[in-house]
């Protein structure tokens, strides 16, 4: 009988922590060996993508250094990728500053994350999940029960003695493998609403969102929180107009009200 033997693999990159936890039967080494080359995608996506890092292209370009069309071709393919969810989620999602500058960052960290995931089951690593900064990515043949239960925290920082657990979202034998959140308890306010041009203002707390893949989960969580007091409505809107691609997203007002888009609730666990 095949071994299953457990792993766990965490990586610095893009200014968070990714963690990778799961199970497999391949050696230890080959393990390694994936992992490692694994993680080159998400440091791959840093190098181009980092407005830290001052010879990034996308920093050269921020300057006027260069063009997009000089750039990797990665970054052309992410700009129209950021259009495309702008008009997805009528224009709550935008991959430019109040001042203008390009910066896809939350995209691409859950790009790169998802690509690094897709590769691991590519290469025979099929059970896992994987917690990128706090978005949360199962793989699609991860055995199903407990494993598939995910906590959400309170929208308070975790040096908070409010701090703890929300509730928890049950995955199984349901079509979504993502949960992304996006608030302000960690970051401050750094979301801001396109449409009304006004920088770092929230009308709500936090807002989690559960979707088919990665990148949805995350774009429409950003997209959401910065929609505010229209989030609801944005939602429906979406899951009446492209069923196929359903998400569901529980909203935590400033003053820690709940709101949910219909099918949010059945999805709910006792703490």
């Amino acid at each position: 009988m095949t071994e299953v033997r457990e792993f766990r693999h965490t990586e610095f990159c893009m200014g968070t922590v990714f963690r990778f936890v799961g199970r497999t039967t391949l050696p230890e080494k080959t393990v390694d060996s994936i992992l490692t080359e694994a993680m080159q995608i998400l440091h791959e996506a840093d190098s181009i993508f980092s407005l830290y890092k001052p010879d990034s292209p996308l920093s050269k370009l921020a300057r006027g250094e260069t063009s997009v069309s000089q750039c990797p071709d990665v970054v052309s393919q992410v700009w129209d990728e950021c259009e495309a969810w702008s008009k997805i989620t009528n224009g709550f999602f935008s991959a430019f500053t109040p001042q203008h500058t390009f910066d896809p960052s939350g995209l691409v960290k859950t790009r790169a994350a998802d690509e690094a995931a897709r590769f691991l089951e590519s290469m025979g690593i099929t059970d896992f999940a994987m917690n990128a900064g706090g978005d949360i990515r199962l793989s699609r043949n991860i055995e199903t029960g407990f494993a598939k239960r995910i906590g959400l925290s309170k929208p308070v920082t975790i040096a908070s003695e409010e701090a703890g657990v929300l509730t928890v979202v049950d995955l199984n034998d349901t079509q979504f493998h993502a949960v992304a959140t996006s608030g302000s308890a960690e970051r401050g306010l750094h979301i801001w609403n396109p449409k009304h041009g006004a920088e770092f203002q929230a009308d709500v707390a936090q807002v989690t969102v559960v979707a088919q893949d990665l990148v949805t989960a995350d774009v429409w969580a950003t997209a959401l929180f910065a929609a505010g007091d229209q989030a609801i409505a944005l939602l429906d809107k979406h899951n009446l107009q492209e069923p196929a691609v359903k998400i569901e997203a529980l909203i935590v007002g400033l003053t820690g009200e709940l709101s949910s888009s219909q099918g949010f609730m059945e999805l709910l666990k006792p703490v």
